[in-house]
């Protein structure tokens, strides 16, 4: 939808791709459904390069599981151009709840099972997912309170109804840095550069990386030399400094990846995420 996340992320990507083809390169939102409505616009558009498609991750890890019987298939319909960008979730608490690490958050839902409730978008989305990987893997016991938006959580988290938080860095730069969030650890790979004493979730439970993610689609049937030159220009326009600043104003980092490292990619996550997709049983 427009203002979320992958709207501004396409718009920053957009605007140096229409200044390198010299013709503008316009967004259409297609919102509902889980992401269907807009998946199945973009597959059934015409092969010929003038669509592209900018799913977020959940396309790939919730989709599939919320709507089995869609009439169309994201393997087989699209094929991989490249890779856009990434955002890494972040567990952050209310200052009030008393607790300095990821460690003392561990230690204090132990102690107090079911008792600390947790802010995170809709059932199913990443920040949820996130959460209740996060939960079984530290083998504590959180509720799950489900909002429409980072903000409704953050305002409820704010006024004492909540004690934690689930969501990708960016919605919450502003409250951190004003203290009325503290964030606990971020699921990046490594320690972000504008935040080298903000641990990751990997430093407690390891291996523990969790980000959303912007892959870049054609229509199956794209020429080659179509989806090969759209590629190219992508991983130039990704490299530029002036938008790699952007995206990170964002705390969303550009990746650029082939398409054949983006389907690698995208099955990992896949294979990473449908467990906790089936144990937390989305449907629609």
């Amino acid at each position: 939808a427009a203002a979320s996340g992958p709207d501004v992320v396409a718009r920053i990507v957009a605007e140096p791709l229409g200044r390198l083809w010299g013709q503008q390169v316009v967004i259409l939102n297609h919102p509902g459904a889980g992401g269907s409505v807009a998946a199945r616009q973009a597959a059934s558009a015409a092969a010929d390069g003038y669509t592209l498609y900018m799913p977020a991750t959940s396309a790939f890890i919730v989709m599939p599981e919320m709507f089995p019987n869609l009439p169309f298939h994201l393997d087989r319909d699209f094929v991989r151009i490249g890779f856009v960008a990434e955002q890494p979730m972040v567990i952050a608490v209310a200052p009030s709840l008393g607790v300095n690490s990821l460690q003392d958050l561990i230690a204090l839902a132990k102690a107090r099972p079911g008792q600390i409730l947790y802010a995170a978008n809709a059932r199913g989305t990443l920040p949820h997912l996130t959460a209740e990987r996060f939960r079984k893997e530290a083998g504590i016991e959180l509720r799950f309170v489900p909002y429409a938006g980072a903000a409704a959580g953050l305002q409820d988290l704010v006024g004492g109804r909540i004690s934690m938080i689930v969501e990708s860095l960016g919605p919450f730069l502003g409250a951190i840095q004003g203290g009325s969030l503290k964030a606990l650890a971020v699921a990046s790979a490594q320690r972000l550069p504008k935040f080298p004493d903000l641990p990751t979730v990997g430093e407690t439970i390891p291996r523990f990386i969790a980000t959303g993610w912007f892959p870049l689609l054609a229509p199956a049937g794209t020429p080659d030399w179509i989806v090969r030159k759209v590629g190219e220009d992508l991983r130039t326009v990704l490299d530029q400094p002036a938008v790699r600043q952007k995206l990170a104003q964002l705390a969303t980092f550009a990746r650029p990846m082939s398409g054949a490292e983006t389907t690698e990619f995208i099955r990992r996550e896949q294979e990473l995420w449908r467990p906790v997709v089936k144990q937390i049983g989305v449907t629609q």
